[in-house]
């Protein structure tokens, strides 16, 4: 049990990635505190993580917040002591209808021969479509990483890790300006806070997904029709999404001691992007 005697904060826990990476992480002997705004299934993960042993402290928090963020983290020092992980995967995604479309439009473009032409997309996004991204995905991360940051410092040691997006490294998510604007700046924050606090031995890395099974991603699906599910596939050249667990395991071994990676942005997609 490699993370045996470690308190791991995970934001997001309630479901999807987050809740795997929970589990992940409690397999391997971290004790848990775990953040969500979504109350019923974020306990919900908490007993899952009891019956793996381990103790879990399910905190219900708004990272969009500073207030409740610093909440959260007083509380797992109360209870725990200490914080030596924290991983950053509350996010906001593109899953309404409007952007539904706009993927759709855009994934027709890039597998099917066209005209080329302006996709419409960026002239068209209203300010909230653009604005509304940087309060969770953004500042969520900084707000989570400060306080983890008050514990790490002192104690010489920790492990954080944001998860990102292939939307932030690539064109990959063209339908989603702002989500990926948003991914972008937490792909550069993972650099340059890796630089700061290396020396205190925080290792700072990011995940940056391509597609994940997670249940908004597989709604999507469900609705899709049959030619748009082997569009998207067409698009992957291992021909399939990647199931939450898989990104999991990436982030239990960030989480542990055996490797030298400081401030890298690690894709998982599949071929997506290479």
């Amino acid at each position: 049990m490699k993370l045996k005697d470690k308190v791991a904060v995970v934001t997001g826990a309630a479901q999807g990635l987050g809740k795997s990476i929970a589990l992940a992480l409690a397999r391997e002997g971290a004790d848990l505190v775990v953040g969500d705004i979504q109350e019923d299934p974020l306990y919900g993960t908490a007993k899952e993580v009891e019956a793996l042993g381990r103790r879990c402290l399910p905190v219900r928090c708004d990272i969009s917040s500073s207030d409740q963020v610093a909440q959260m983290f007083a509380r797992a020092g109360e209870r725990f002591g200490t914080v030596h992980i924290l991983v950053n995967n509350a996010a906001m995604v593109p899953t309404s209808p409007a952007e539904e479309e706009r993927r759709n439009r855009h994934y027709a473009y890039a597998t099917t021969p066209m005209p080329r032409r302006s996709l419409g997309i960026t002239s068209g996004l209203s300010d909230e479509d653009w604005l509304k991204w940087w309060d969770v995905n953004v500042h969520g991360t900084f707000y989570c990483t400060r306080e983890a940051l008050r514990f790490m410092e002192p104690q010489n040691d920790g492990k954080i890790i944001n998860i990102a997006s292939i939307a932030g490294i690539s064109a990959a998510s063209t339908h989603s300006p702002g989500y990926s604007a948003s991914k972008a700046a937490v792909a550069n924050f993972t650099k340059t806070v890796a630089y700061d606090v290396a020396g205190a031995n925080i290792y700072v890395n990011a995940i940056a997904c391509g597609g994940v099974l997670t249940p908004p991603f597989a709604a999507y699906l469900a609705k899709a029709t049959e030619e748009q599910i082997r569009t998207l596939h067409q698009m992957i050249p291992l021909g399939r999404v990647g199931t939450p667990e898989e990104y999991a395991s990436l982030a239990v071994y960030l989480a542990g001691d055996d490797h030298y990676l400081v401030g890298q942005v690690i894709s998982p997609n599949g071929g997506l992007i290479i």
